[in-house]
């Protein structure tokens, strides 16, 4: 037994994990490998090849860092587990007239608790994995912060995670860049690893296609909500649409209307089928509320609220906010400047400097 301790590490098959693997291998601990099969694509009725963590050679590509090092490599099939709360969470809420977040979902809610009770049956200490973020104990609490590459950085991803789990999770790629990683990987002989491309799709939607998933998923749902009206901020309709799961805030692509100006998608009115159409002036709010939060830093907002950076979308800079706590779960958010596109649906994370405050699911925007 390592003096360090045991880890599972969640290995996709990518070189991220792959190296946060090795890397942990290297400093001394104990080292098993798990590979999650999240999701069969065949069964979805999609006409690409299946790519991404999912697929049997990423399967393999896993368990060849671990056979090369020598330390064990478990395949875990969470397919009922993922179905149930990520797939179902993000059908469900296009037909609310939201935008869902599944990557931020799985993270938070499936691989973690996944993880950890794999982990307890393998008698090891830690988890890890291969995300850029960085992770500390600081004031009795565990606080998610940016990592190092700005470019990689994905703390945005973890705002959900708990402090149980926090406390039992290594997150040893946080001080590196991409670029370093690579280089790691090469010194070490991974040329596949480095020659190997990146999915940034979601895993059950590798088409990028999520209303022809949304289509095969739910039966009639074509039928049921064709012919709603596209109407302007001031109540005038201007034409029809094809049904209010089928578009998202901020969306001007694909909309199938001529105004003779550039017109987006400002509102989606799931009660009445419509979907309300504006100008670009019109996206910009600088008020939201956000439910079901997550904090890290804190365990509570102070009365006085606190000023943050806010994002609202993983690739997002972050806008100057105030927050203050309204309820034991709910959050307001005032944005010193209007945001474009705020989507309910989607993941908002506060952050003080570098580090994660908390986060929580945008409920509503609106314009103060």
């Amino acid at each position: 037994m390592s003096e360090k301790g045991r880890v599972l590490v969640a290995m996709s098959g990518g070189i991220d994990s792959s190296l946060a693997a090795v890397l942990l291998h290297e400093q001394g601990y104990e080292v098993v490998g798990m590979t999650m099969k999240t999701w069969d694509y065949a069964s979805s009725g999609g006409t690409k090849k299946e790519t991404g963590c999912c697929s049997l050679d990423s399967i393999n590509d896993a368990r060849a860092v671990a056979v090369n090092l020598g330390f064990p490599h478990y395949i875990l099939d969470i397919r009922s587990e993922f179905g149930d709360s990520v797939i179902d969470h993000f059908t469900g809420e296009y037909l609310e007239g939201r935008t869902p977040n599944p990557c931020v979902l799985c993270n938070t809610h499936i691989k973690w608790d996944a993880l950890l009770r794999r982990a307890d049956n393998l008698n090891c200490d830690f988890i890890a994995t291969g995300h850029y973020a960085k992770i500390r104990q600081e004031n009795g609490r565990y606080v998610i912060s940016k990592g190092v590459d700005q470019t990689k950085d994905q703390s945005y991803v973890l705002w959900g995670v708990s402090q149980e789990s926090l406390s039992r999770t290594l997150l040893p790629l946080g001080d590196l860049t991409k670029a370093e990683i690579r280089e790691m990987a090469k010194e070490r002989g991974f040329f596949d690893l480095v020659n190997k491309s990146e999915s940034y799709e979601i895993c059950f939607v590798p088409d990028n296609d999520y209303r022809s998933f949304l289509k095969r998923r739910v039966e009639g749902l074509e039928e049921q909500v064709a012919g709603g009206n596209f109407v302007l901020e001031n109540g005038q309709v201007v034409g029809k649409h094809e049904g209010y799961p089928f578009y998202t805030i901020g969306q001007r692509k694909g909309l199938k209307i001529a105004m003779g100006y550039p017109v987006f998608v400002t509102e989606i009115r799931k009660e009445t089928n419509e979907v309300v159409l504006g100008t670009e002036e019109y996206l910009k709010k600088n008020g939201m509320v956000v439910g079901k939060l997550n904090l890290q830093k804190y365990d509570s907002i102070p009365d006085g609220g606190l000023s943050t950076t806010t994002k609202i979308r993983y690739k997002d800079r972050g806008e100057n906010a105030s927050i203050r706590q309204t309820e034991a779960d709910k959050i307001e958010v005032i944005f010193d400047e209007p945001v474009s596109a705020i989507a309910p649906g989607q993941a908002a994370v506060f952050y003080e400097g570098n580090d994660v405050i908390g986060g929580g699911w945008i409920m509503k925007s609106y314009r103060v």
